[in-house]
């Protein structure tokens, strides 16, 4: 017998704050039923993906990731996602872009999350021609 992931879930302090930055970066819709008073968010995955749950917790973040996300655009370069993350909040922890277009970046979300963003699917099969 074998067991599936449902969620991924995220400490942080504010779940409602945080699920919107997540639902701008995937695309994935917000509960119906969340509030920003509540202490849980919930951003659901359209297809058997995990869904993302935002759980309040009192304790800061203080140290690095145990655990983060690799995303990979799906309709525009590594680098120009790179610009809309930074556009809508997150912050760069690490660039490690190489000249000939390998590496990737390590960003931030609002709450100090690290996540990698690396190069798209196209960008990919171009470099292995």
């Amino acid at each position: 017998m074998t067991s599936s992931i449902r969620h991924i879930t995220v400490d942080c302090s504010d779940p409602y704050a945080l699920a919107g930055f997540w639902s701008e970066v995937t695309g994935h819709p917000r509960h119906p039923d969340d509030k920003p008073e509540d202490t849980a968010a919930l951003l659901m995955s359209p297809d058997d993906a995990p869904d993302l749950l935002f759980i309040a917790v009192p304790d800061a973040k203080s140290v690095k990731n145990r655990l983060h996300l690799d995303l990979q655009p799906t309709d525009r370069s590594r680098d120009e996602e790179i610009e809309r993350l930074l556009g809508i909040g997150a912050t760069l922890v690490a660039d490690l872009r190489n000249p000939d277009g390998t590496g990737w970046a390590v960003l931030a979300d609002p709450e100090g999350n690290e996540f990698c963003v690396e190069r798209s699917a196209a960008e990919r099969a171009t470099a292995d021609v």
